[in-house]
């Protein structure tokens, strides 16, 4: 049901899935495949249940509209919240569905330096990649902590009554280790 009682309407299939590797080999120019399969994995990227972590700001956002959390938290200087309204005061081990809770052991914001929202495809590609903006990460770190950190693949199993990520993290990290292979190429802005 939606906040006026009607019964929502179901995602679009498009919008949950996300097309294999394999859909992106005829693609013989290296530069445009990368930027082809980095285009397919903003499809999760770009997702609410990723977004609302990645905020520009102070304040992280909720819900698949993107609103500004309830109750207000900020930041706070590890991205754990503020002293006495940490993450940690609400956000609990596993999600917490009779209250419509998420959780997960090490909830918290992504740093400032990446902060996704209001951003295009092209600037998060490149900040994403940025090691003075990403905590350092190479490549294959990169790659390793998107398609198997435990936080980032509570997009796909965000409790009831919220719409995972499109596709899977094993999808999601094909998709990326494929990109990263093809040069890591970002899409022009």
């Amino acid at each position: 049901m939606d906040t006026k009682g009607q019964q929502a309407s179901p995602p679009a299939a498009a919008a949950t899935a996300l097309r294999p590797v394999s859909a992106f080999a005829a693609i013989a120019d290296e530069r445009t495949r990368a930027i082809a399969l980095f285009q397919e994995a903003a499809k999760v990227i770009t997702h609410p249940r990723c977004m609302n972590c990645h905020p520009a700001g102070e304040r992280p956002t909720q819900t698949e509209r993107m609103q500004p959390h309830q109750p207000l938290v900020v930041r706070g200087a590890d991205g754990h919240g503020a002293p006495g309204m940490t993450c940690a005061t609400c956000h609990h081990a596993a999600n917490y569905d009779p209250a419509g809770v998420p959780g997960h052991p090490d909830w918290h914001l992504a740093p400032l330096s990446m902060g996704w929202q209001g951003r295009s495809v092209a600037q998060i590609c490149e900040q994403i990649k940025d090691r003075a903006r990403n905590g350092g990460r190479d490549m294959a770190a990169l790659v390793q902590h998107m398609a198997e950190d435990a936080l980032v693949g509570w997009a796909w199993a965000p409790g009831a009554g919220r719409t995972p990520a499109p596709g899977s993290q094993a999808e999601f990290g094909a998709l990326v280790r494929a990109w990263a292979a093809a040069g890591g190429y970002c899409p022009a802005p």
